[in-house]
């Protein structure tokens, strides 16, 4: 991992450095107007940059509504980005078991994720885990990590935070 690596909340002054982050690691604009949106709703429920010298990677988590489950408090793990110069220093991991730890501490019971099994299934993500879940990302790449007995309970549709219907 790279040297004097900080992981922290993000502050104002993260914003430019963000948005460019994720234009770079994904190659467009999508992710980075995403986040955004998030911001701009007042979805970020979490949102963490890795930091050097500079900020070198971002993770963002947003709330996920169960209208059949309103007690339990789910988040969406999306977008993760690093700069792509530092990809395979373990930052990306780095923000995410930060993200988790942080959303256990706090008292979540699911979060849900769209991605590559091989790599999230390492935090413990589980495609099996979402078959009581209906969403608008269902298949094999939507993946659940429950932090609680209450988020393993859940069942029936799951809402995302509006910015994602805007996702192009």
């Amino acid at each position: 991992m790279t040297s004097g690596l900080r992981i922290r909340p993000e502050e104002p002054g993260d914003r430019t450095a963000i948005r460019s982050l994720h234009v770079a690691a994904f190659g467009g604009d999508a992710e980075a107007d995403l986040v955004d949106r998030l911001r701009r709703d007042g979805d970020l429920s979490l949102s963490l940059v890795a930091c050097a010298d500079t900020v070198l990677g971002h993770v963002a988590f947003s709330p996920l509504t169960l209208p059949e489950a309103p007690g339990i408090r789910a988040l969406a793990l999306a977008p993760v980005a690093v700069l792509p110069d530092f990809h395979a220093q373990g930052i990306g991991t780095a923000l995410i078991e930060d993200g988790l730890q942080r959303l256990a501490d706090e008292g979540a019971d699911l979060v849900l994720v769209l991605g590559d099994p091989a790599y999230y299934g390492e935090f413990g993500f589980q495609a099996e885990d979402t078959s009581a879940l209906s969403t608008p990302y269902d298949g094999p790449y939507l993946q659940a990590l429950f932090l609680t007995e209450a988020g393993r309970n859940a069942r029936g549709p799951v809402a995302y935070a509006n910015a994602f219907a805007e996702l192009a």
